[in-house]
């Protein structure tokens, strides 16, 4: 006998059976990737300027669906349109905000003009 069916016989096997090998399956696990669904449902929340934060949230489920399957390729593939739909969603929702800004201080720059103006003549009465 050899030594590994003198093993196996040792252990309960039958003689004359082939020895087990066992094979070692290395799986390489990736690094997870961002689905960015904080982000998303922050801008679906507040800067959702055409609905880009919610179309940007619906790309971060699916690409968290993607991962939750195993296919990475996929969700890094929703990841990313969400990524860029939560930028657009971001600047386009910034730049609202500024303009909104401008529109209001100006506004009232030219309201408190006119007032000031109103007054002033009433008083040269």
């Amino acid at each position: 006998m050899f030594s590994g069916e003198q093993e196996a016989a040792v252990m309960g096997e039958p003689p004359g059976s082939a020895p087990v090998k066992n094979a070692v399956i290395d799986i390489q696990m990736e690094s997870p990737r961002r689905d960015h669904i904080v982000w998303s449902l922050f801008n679906t929340l507040f800067m959702n300027i055409c609905c880009l934060g919610f179309v940007a949230f619906a790309y971060s489920v699916k690409s968290r669906d993607r991962k939750m399957v195993g296919d990475i390729t996929g969700a890094q593939s929703y990841a990313s349109t969400a990524k860029c739909l939560n930028i657009c969603a971001l600047v386009l929702g910034l730049l609202l905000i500024i303009i909104l800004i401008i529109i209001v201080s100006t506004g009232s720059l030219m309201v408190l003009q006119a007032l000031s103006e109103l007054i002033q003549n009433h008083g040269g009465h």
